[in-house]
């Protein structure tokens, strides 16, 4: 019997990153002597133990055969005769295919290192398109590891896969499952690049597909390209470190954008409203949790009245606010304003740039909120208690006065 360490935690050891778990892979053993040694069987398809000090995952050496289509059509076969190579060779990419010994000793029948020197995804064989959730798998890696390429034969091999309707076999759950996970990861638009090089953003998320040769005005959008803007939006997001529901609402607050009438490109009067069905669509499909799919609704509706904060009247503010539940909710509320953040930072052309511009509508509506909330909606309701349906009209009229006077603000001028 003998173990090994794979996966992650050699590839990530190798490229000088922290390693946080280890898989470990066990040769020349079976479940009958896992147990006898101590370790607990937790597997549910295959054999896989805890240890019983550290409580780490251990999986007998194993094989696998297709047998149906998408990620769950496999058997699964376990003996003690399994080598460490016919194991490595299930795995999906080549830098994930290397094992390491006790003695640091590395085994590598498939060319990982020579891929992590080179900075390149490759499939270890044919059997990786097999299995669709590879494909996404591959994209979040490339979210992660930013400065890696896919190999030409490994993109082609995920084509096939997208033209043979595997990607289709996908479950809701585990889309959104290695989505949500990269984009949390540092450069988010390097996993889309990679879906859209193959063709399996066209299938996972055909809303954000036809963003890409969308134009928007130069003036205010130098980089032009509706789908550009958007990745320039999430990698954003990243850089500043936000949560997963802003970063998913930086995703999809401009889909509107793929459904405005070409004649009016590039103008997209509108695209704010033409945007929330396709988001709730979205949603829907890949059955996004309600924290992430509220604030990306309220996004794709209000950013563009965010961005027209400063001129704002304060009654329109304050409906803003009733609009979006701002005084219930006001922490979704700020994080629409982040979203919106980077949204206006997002604008990145050959001659200029908006990455580090100001800001100044957080402040702005985060001040007038701040005056809104101090209103005593309590007592005014008290002060009602002789004609209690004048109570909504009279405490939407104190918060416009407490908005106005925190502002300093003009209201006798028009909107712009």
């Amino acid at each position: 019997m003998q173990t090994y360490v794979v996966g992650g935690a050699v590839r990530d050891a190798l490229l000088g990153l922290p390693v946080k778990d280890h898989d470990h892979v066990v040769v020349g053993a079976t479940p009958d002597d896992m147990i006898a040694q101590g370790f607990r069987p937790v597997g549910k398809d295959f054999p896989v133990f805890l240890h019983p000090k550290t409580q780490e995952e251990y999986a007998l050496a194993r094989t696998e055969r297709k047998t149906a289509p998408g990620y769950k059509g496999f058997v699964f076969h376990t003996s003690a005769d399994v080598t460490l190579e016919e194991d490595l060779v299930r795995r999906d990419l080549t830098i994930n295919a290397i094992a390491r010994a006790d003695d640091g000793t590395l085994t590598d029948p498939y060319g990982g290192l020579r891929d992590i020197e080179q900075r390149i995804f490759r499939h270890v064989s044919e059997a990786f398109t097999e299995d669709p959730v590879r494909i996404l798998r591959l994209a979040r890696f490339a979210a992660r590891f930013s400065d890696f390429q896919v190999a030409p034969e490994t993109n082609a091999l995920m084509k096939q896969m997208v033209a043979q309707g595997e990607v289709d076999a996908l479950v809701a759950e585990r889309v959104w499952q290695e989505l949500s996970r990269g984009l949390m990861e540092q450069k988010p638009s390097r996993m889309f690049d990679v879906l859209r090089d193959c063709g399996a953003l066209a299938r996972i998320l055909p809303e954000l597909d036809v963003l890409w040769g969308v134009p928007q005005p130069e003036k205010w959008h130098p980089e032009i390209d509706t789908g550009v803007h958007v990745m320039q939006v999430i990698d954003c997001a990243a850089r500043l470190e936000r949560d997963l529901p802003t970063r998913f609402a930086c995703l999809m607050h401009d889909l509107g954008k793929g459904v405005t009438p070409s004649a009016n490109w590039p103008a997209h009067h509108g695209h704010e409203g033409m945007g929330v069905k396709l988001v709730e669509q979205v949603c829907k499909r890949l059955r996004v949790p309600a924290e992430c799919r509220d604030l990306a609704v309220m996004t794709a509706r209000e950013h563009g009245n965010v961005g027209r904060a400063l001129q704002l009247r304060s009654n329109t503010i304050v409906t803003l606010f009733e609009r979006c539940d701002a005084f219930r909710k006001p922490a979704r509320f700020s994080q629409m304003l982040l979203a919106t953040e980077c949204d206006a930072r997002g604008r990145i052309g050959p001659d200029a740039s908006y990455a580090d511009a100001a800001f100044p509508q957080l402040a702005h509506l985060e001040t007038a909120l701040a005056a809104a909330r101090g209103v005593n909606a309590g007592e005014i309701a008290q002060s009602c208690a002789d004609n209690p349906q004048r109570i909504p009209e009279r405490v939407h009229s104190a918060r416009v006065s407490a908005v106005k006077a925190a502002l300093n603000a003009a209201d006798d001028e028009d909107e712009s």
